[in-house]
């Protein structure tokens, strides 16, 4: 009888990932973990005050909600495309995702001057300062992704000009694991901003 071999261990599995993917769980664990004390900080900052204001949360942090969540997707179309070995399709991708993230970035920008306009300053009262914290926090993230996106379409660009070397990067796994890492850090970032969303509709 055929016996079943037995289970990996969450080490075993870790222990053969890429160091790169290693690297980036662990960034991804840090990160989560300043984003869940911010968070609990601002649910305990004074909410109500915000509440005693009457408003809403920014029309901009809205619109910049939809962008982001379009450009997950656009980011997921890019490892579906490289499993296509469809080079031009990728770099398409890239660009849109990267352009919705400078999107995001400016909605952002438009959010906090909303802020201002109601009233609600960096220096005021501390439930308002944490909008600006966690928003700006999530901003610089993205901001380092997209820095590697702006990267990745520079190559992209060189590879498309010269056969051969389309050739070696479509079948170099290297390349496949970068784009992997690329969309799974920027679908964190995705539901990291939807979850401070929503805390920021429950809050006014």
């Amino acid at each position: 009888m055929r016996q079943t071999p037995p289970s990996k261990t969450w080490f075993q599995r870790l222990e053969k990932q890429h160091p790169y993917e290693t690297l980036l769980y662990l960034a991804m664990l840090g990160s989560g973990i300043i984003f869940l004390f911010l968070a609990l900080a601002f649910l305990f900052s004074g909410r109500q005050y915000l509440q005693g204001l009457n408003e809403q949360v920014p029309f901009a942090f809205l619109v910049s909600t939809f962008l982001l969540v379009l450009s997950g997707y656009t980011a997921v179309k890019m490892r579906l495309h490289y499993q296509e070995d469809n080079i031009i399709k990728i770099n398409r991708a890239l660009k849109a995702t990267f352009i919705l993230g400078l999107l995001f970035t400016a909605f952002q920008v438009l959010g906090w001057k909303e802020l201002t306009d109601k009233g609600i300053n960096f220096t005021g009262i501390p439930s308002g300062s944490f909008l600006y914290v966690l928003s700006g926090i999530h901003v610089l993230h993205l901001l380092g992704a997209m820095s590697f996106a702006a990267i990745l379409l520079v190559e992209l660009r060189k590879t498309q000009q010269d056969a051969v070397r389309r050739l070696v990067w479509a079948k170099n796994p290297y390349e496949k694991l970068r784009i992997r890492l690329f969309t799974i850090y920027w679908q964190f970032m995705d539901a990291v901003w939807l979850i401070l969303f929503l805390l920021f509709v429950i809050s006014f």
